[in-house]
Parts: C-alpha cells; sequence; structure tokens
C-alpha cells in the first residue's frame, strides 16, 4: 500500500518549480569607483596605448634573453601554473555540480534466522532451508532540482577564480619583468661606480705621485701628502663595496631567472639602457582593462558575489528525485529473470532547513561581508594603481630635470679639475683646493649613476603600473 501519492507529489513539484525557480543570488554590477579623469602628475608622452610588448620596450638583448629565462623558468610563474590547472579542474567539476548522479550497486546475501522466530519456522516449513538468499543488482539515479540557480552560481563562482588566478599569473609575470630588469639595471650602475672607483684612484694616483715628488723638494709638508692619500683610501673603499654588491646582486638575479647564483652576463651602460619608447599615459580608467592585479582583484569580488548567493540558497528548501531500477531474487538461478525479478522504486524529497536557520542565515551575512571586504579592496586596489602612476610620472619627471642638471655640474667639475691641478703646479691653488676639487668629481659621478639608475627604474615602474603588456 502507498503511503502517498507520488503521481501528485512529483506534479505539485513541478509547479513549485514553474512558479519559484530562480536565482536568489544578484548579478554582480561594479561599485562607483569614481575615477579622476586624469592623473595628478603628466608627462609629455605620444602614441595612444601603451600594451607594448615587453620584447619591444628593452632595447639590450642581453636583458631581453634574462627576461625570457626567467619568465620560463621562475618558480613562482610556475607554482601560480600549477594554482591555475588546480583551478580549472575545480570548474569543470562546477560544470557538472547539479546534474544527475548514476550509481550501480550488486550484492548477495545469505541470513540464518533463529528457529524459534516466525521467519525462521516460515522458511524451513515453505523453503526447506535454514537459511535465506537474496540477491540484488539496482541502478539509482539521484537528482536535485536546481531551483535556486545553484549551478549557475556554481558556475560563476569557479569561472571568476579561474580567471582571477590567470589573471594573478600575468601580475606575477609583469612583476617578474620589473624586478629582472631593475636588478640588471642596478649591475650595470654597480658596474660603473666600480669604473668611477677605480678612475678616481688613478687620478689620485697622479696627484699623489705629484705631492711626494714636492715633498722631498721641501715645497709642501706632510699633511698635504697624508690628505691625498686618504682621498685615495677613499675610492678604494667603494671597490670592496662594490664588488661586494655585485656578487649579491648576480645571486639575486640568477634566482629570479631560475638558476642557482651564477655570473650574470651584461653589456651596455645605463645611458643607452634608457628606453625610447614613449608610453601614453592614458586615463585612470583604462588601468581596469590593463592591469592584471586589477582585474583579478574585480575577478574575487565576483566570485564573492556568487558564493554570496549559494550561501543564500542553502537557507531555502530543496527538492530531489530519485528514481530506482534493478532486479531482485531469493535465488541465483532466477536473479536475472525478466521481467519476474524487475524491482521499481521512485522517491522524491522535500528538505528544509529548520533548526539550521540562525547558522544559515549568519554564514549568509559572513559571506555578505567578504564580498563587501572585496569590493572595498578593489575599489583601494585602483586608487593605489592611479597613485602609482603618478608617482612613477613625477620620478621620471623628476629624475630627467636631475640628470640634466648633473650633465651641466659634472662639466663645470671636469674643468675644475683641470684647473685646479693646473693651479697647483702653478704655486696658485693649495693641496686641498685639488682634493676638493677631486672628491666633489667623485660624488658628482656617483650621484649621476644613481640618478640615472632612478630614471631607468621610474621608466620601468610606469610601464608596469599603466598595465605595459606581457604577452
Amino acid at each position: 500500500m502507498r503511503i502517498f501519492n507520488i503521481k501528485s507529489f512529483v506534479a505539485s513539484g513541478a509547479v513549485v518549480l514553474l512558479v519559484v525557480s530562480c536565482t536568489v543570488g544578484k548579478p554582480y554590477t561594479r561599485t562607483d569607483l569614481q575615477v579622476p579623469e586624469s592623473y595628478k602628475e603628466s608627462v609629455q608622452v605620444t602614441g595612444d596605448t601603451v600594451v607594448l610588448p615587453w620584447k619591444t620596450f628593452f632595447k639590450d638583448p642581453t636583458l631581453i634573453r634574462l627576461v625570457d629565462k626567467a619568465l620560463s623558468r621562475n618558480n613562482e610563474i610556475n607554482i601560480a601554473l600549477k594554482n591555475i590547472e588546480q583551478l580549472d579542474l575545480i570548474y569543470k567539476q562546477a560544470k557538472l555540480s547539479l546534474l544527475p548522479t548514476l550509481d550501480f550497486n550488486a550484492g548477495a546475501n545469505r541470513s540464518w534466522a533463529s528457529k524459534n522466530s516466525l521467519n525462521g519456522s516460515l522458511n524451513e516449513q515453505f523453503l526447506g532451508t535454514k537459511y535465506i538468499d537474496d540477491f540484488t543488482a539496482t541502478l539509482q539515479l539521484s537528482w536535485e532540482v536546481d531551483i535556486w540557480g545553484k549551478s549557475k552560481m556554481q558556475k560563476e563562482s569557479a569561472a571568476a577564480e579561474y580567471f582571477g588566478q590567470k589573471e594573478n599569473l600575468y601580475a606575477i609575470k609583469s612583476r617578474i619583468v620589473v624586478q629582472v630588469a631593475q636588478a640588471y639595471y642596478n649591475l650595470i650602475s654597480l658596474d660603473e661606480q666600480l669604473k668611477i672607483a677605480e678612475q678616481n684612484i688613478e687620478l689620485s694616483n697622479s696627484t699623489l705621485k705629484m705631492m711626494e715628488l714636492q715633498f722631498k723638494a721641501g715645497q709642501i709638508n706632510s699633511l698635504a701628502v697624508q690628505q691625498s692619500e686618504a682621498q685615495k683610501k677613499t675610492a678604494e673603499l667603494l671597490i670592496p663595496l662594490a664588488k661586494q654588491n655585485i656578487a649579491v646582486q648576480e645571486n639575486a638575479l640568477s634566482i629570479l631567472c631560475g638558476e642557482y647564483p651564477n655570473t650574470i652576463e651584461r653589456t651596455g651602460n645605463l645611458k643607452t639602457m634608457i628606453p625610447e619608447n614613449k608610453l601614453s599615459e592614458g586615463v585612470p580608467a583604462q588601468l581596469l582593462s590593463r592591469r592584471p592585479d586589477l582585474k583579478a582583484a574585480e575577478f574575487n569580488v565576483v566570485s564573492l558575489n556568487s558564493k554570496t548567493g549559494l550561501a543564500k540558497a542553502a537557507m531555502y528548501p530543496s527538492i530531489s528525485l530519485s528514481p530506482q531500477i534493478g532486479v531482485n531474487s531469493n535465488k541465483l538461478n532466477t536473479w536475472f529473470d525478466i521481467p519476474g525479478s524487475v524491482t521499481k522504486t521512485i522517491a522524491a524529497n522535500l528538505a528544509a532547513p529548520i533548526f539550521q536557520k540562525k547558522q544559515l542565515k549568519t554564514a549568509y551575512e559572513t559571506a555578505l561581508i567578504e564580498q563587501e571586504k572585496a569590493a572595498i579592496n578593489f575599489k583601494q586596489s585602483v586608487m593605489t594603481a592611479v597613485g602609482e602612476v603618478s608617482d612613477a610620472m613625477a620620478q621620471s619627471k623628476g629624475a630627467s630635470e636631475r640628470l640634466q642638471l648633473l650633465e651641466q655640474r659634472t662639466a663645470i667639475l671636469d674643468k675644475g679639475i683641470n684647473d685646479a691641478l693646473k693651479l697647483y703646479k702653478s704655486g696658485m691653488a693649495t693641496y686641498l683646493e685639488v682634493i676638493t676639487a677631486q672628491n666633489n668629481k667623485l660624488q658628482n659621478d656617483l650621484e649621476a649613476i644613481n640618478v640615472s639608475l632612478e630614471k631607468l627604474n621610474a621608466e620601468v615602474d610606469l610601464y608596469r603600473a599603466l598595465g605595459g603588456g606581457i604577452e
């Protein structure tokens, strides 16, 4: 006897589906970012896009080879690739999340009932055996009816996480490109510092020899010789420091390129490294379609928006259907006797949370807060990105202006050293003036190297901040 009318139940369920079938989650809408129409700092640029491949942006072939090696061997990038593989599997699984499942089950069992039980006595009386056999094979289909759009939200969340991780990979690659370039530029600057120190030592040697001859001739006192020797030591101190920094930078750059510490080949000088490509500053809103870190931040909001919908859907009833068909017999030789052994079952279930209501509501509210936090983080990322562009523009502009002034000061100091030596030889200048001129020239040359390095770093930072192309 049937406990309820299964046809009426299924029919009622179909009506419910038609009436209330909907997605409880809200579609994603981007928050108002209020992006400014222009950057605080501005530079004179040409072109209308910054989507420039890094192989075109950089000029030095050695640097291009290093960046290419880093993009293929860097371990951080390889880990990000593995993360994408994982999320790809999750996304594929999410697409199948609410499809029906089909299970097969087959079994055979023999049971011995008590002689004093009704089953035991009837068994011996009618079957002539002390045991009962049961042979069963069934196929069961299970399907949860997607009333609230769970499948769609699960796929949206998984897809957003997948594409967000791809953007994270591009962001990592962009950062690695910048780190390799700046490490390479730093190596070049250290090489030039080493050359400046060696040139200053050579100049100090010639000055010291001249003063030693004058000291022997009684024209100057020992203090002049000592000051000249001290000036030479100042330059000599730069040699071991530069070599130490070169070794450390080579080690770091080797690891960036996915190799054990080794010597790094390099060519050219800082002046030849400055890119000739003019970048377009564009408008801040364009950053949203250029920078992978901003895309990843927005994909995170999209994913959490879908998860909020799933948390809300968990608060509502769910309907599942479980039809089953199989064969059943108490004898092995009639196990698959069709249709005599066929057994059929159909079940429909309605499940609704009752005592979990507070727990599920808390889970939904928590998911909603996480989504709001991600939206705020996305807006902060956009603000930071606009600030990075303005910073890089200001640094590039300031470094260019300082380089022009340093070139003028270098010409003055070069002439000053020659004049000081001539005047000293003619007795019209003191040894202190000669040493001061040499020290000023040394400090000026070192500062020029540092400012050139700042200019290069600012250009690379601006390239990345404007969303420079990785592909």
